[in-house]
């Protein structure tokens, strides 16, 4: 959207801050935060939002003379992280947008981050182009089986190109590393509850900016901490986008034939099949296939590349 003139009058530009439902925290170009209501018209093209602004738009506002704000314009989005809002919903849930990275916040346990969740949120990512760094956290609970199973997992992600990071905010174990990506950027950090994003925020800004509560024993998952999402500027220049706890991650908007698309070692594979529009199920000559029985591609992701299939051919959400 390139409109800056509302009802005559130019309109003041500001960065969407904070969403807590139907009020946004915006801060002007002057660095004024204001609380903003959105126009009751206001929605965006082509995506069915449960929410249409979120942390990281740009927006054009309309100040009234007795101090009231309201968002009357978005910019156009350079990029974005969507998942589906619910269940049943077809609605899109957007994290954050405009950002420069992503940090997927993992844990081997306390509690457990699966591999297909990994990898929805990688294949989204991918979709709208927005490297991703995997954050492994919590290394210091972890016994001997974990580490193993980190270590696998962190080379079987690296392998395929995504930076990973072993970090601790315990002993402070990545934390230059997290600190030297998220300089000077615009950042979403997400994962479960209870992986410790709080704790992450917090050992980057060296005092408590954001509450941490401890895991529930019985469940072994988090108690959410963060309700609506949140940026934070950070000591270092740049500004992390804290979210929600996630429980799932269903896609949303993308093709069956897309998909492969997303995961970067099966598209480079792919190219080798014998049919261009092979799905890798079980077509003749599929090089896929091929590279999956000689492990050049790892089970894991061949399996979370079936789920969003599925996903996508019954319309359901995991």
């Amino acid at each position: 959207m390139t409109m800056n003139v509302v009802d005559g009058r130019e309109a003041v530009k500001g960065l969407v801050i904070k969403n807590t439902g139907n009020l946004y925290h915006v801060r002007d170009t002057e660095g004024n935060d204001l609380t903003c209501w959105a126009k009751g018209n206001l929605r965006l093209k082509g995506i069915r939002s449960n929410s249409p602004v979120v942390v990281g738009d740009r927006v054009f506002l309309e100040v009234n003379p007795d101090g009231t704000a309201f968002i009357t314009g978005i910019e156009d989005r350079e990029n974005y992280i969507v998942r589906k809002a619910s269940n049943l919903s077809k609605h899109a849930h957007i994290l954050a947008a405009n950002i420069d990275r992503a940090l997927l916040c993992i844990t081997i346990r306390f509690p457990e981050t699966t591999t297909v969740f990994i990898d929805r949120f990688l294949v989204t990512a991918e979709a709208y182009s927005v490297p991703v760094y995997l954050v492994f956290n919590k290394t210091d609970l972890y016994d001997e089986d974990d580490t193993e199973y980190l270590d696998a997992l962190i080379y079987l992600y690296s392998v395929i190109g995504y930076p990973c990071i072993r970090s601790s905010m315990e002993t402070g174990e990545g934390l230059d590393e997290i600190d030297e990506v998220t300089r000077g950027h615009m950042t979403l950090l997400a994962g479960h509850s209870g992986v410790g994003k709080s704790s992450i925020i917090n050992a980057l800004q060296g005092e408590e900016v954001q509450r941490v509560r401890e895991i529930s024993d019985y469940h072994q998952m988090g108690t959410h901490t963060t309700t609506f999402s949140e940026m934070i500027e950070l000591n270092n220049g740049g500004f992390i986008i804290d979210t929600p706890g996630i429980k799932g991650f269903g896609t949303i908007d993308m093709e069956r034939d897309e998909v492969s698309h997303y995961f970067p070692e099966i598209f480079k594979i792919s190219k080798k099949c014998r049919f261009y529009n092979c799905m890798h199920l079980n077509e003749p000559d599929c090089a896929v296939l091929d590279a999956l029985d000689h492990h050049y591609i790892s089970e894991s992701r061949y399996h979370s590349y079936l789920n969003i299939l599925e996903d996508i051919d019954e319309g359901k959400y995991r």
